[in-house]
């Protein structure tokens, strides 16, 4: 499950990251602290959730 879950963490910290740094230029928070804080809560919080999505999946194909 690890390995899938890692796997899964490239996509979803891309993905999160992302979101996070347009919601930031959204907001007008052009400076470049901002920026990537919000890259780095982003890779942050993916942790748990490919955590989640992998022992969803696992689960799913047990069944």
């Amino acid at each position: 499950m690890i390995r899938l879950a890692s796997i899964l963490y490239s996509i979803v910290a891309t993905s999160l990251s992302g979101t996070g740094v347009i919601a930031v230029l959204v907001m007008g928070y052009a400076s470049v602290s901002a920026i990537v804080m919000a890259a780095a809560v982003g890779a942050i919080l993916a942790l748990p959730v490919s955590y989640m999505l992998a022992h969803k999946i696992t689960h799913l194909t047990k069944s």
